[in-house]
């Protein structure tokens, strides 16, 4: 797995969303709630696999204060990066 340096990246934030992006796309994004539920994170097919879904994580979690929480339902996916069997 590559690490990308996310200083490559506009990083934003708004109403419960961070998203990255660079001058050409949409990298990445997640959404989550007060409760620090993760609604919804999506990592652009052509930069998976290079830690940028976990760095979303942790910008949540820094964010919010607070452990995270899946939303059900869960993807297949989503139960690799939450460590859920």
């Amino acid at each position: 797995m590559n690490n990308y340096n996310i200083n490559n990246f506009v990083i934003s934030e708004n109403d419960g969303v961070i998203t990255f992006k660079n001058k050409n796309t949409t990298i990445g994004f997640i959404r989550f709630n007060k409760k620090s539920e993760i609604e919804y994170i999506f990592v652009n097919p052509s930069f998976r696999r290079q830690g940028l879904a976990k760095k979303l994580l942790e910008l949540t979690k820094k964010k919010t204060g607070k452990e995270l929480i899946p939303q059900k339902p869960i993807s297949p996916l989503g139960k690799k990066l939450f460590n859920i069997v």
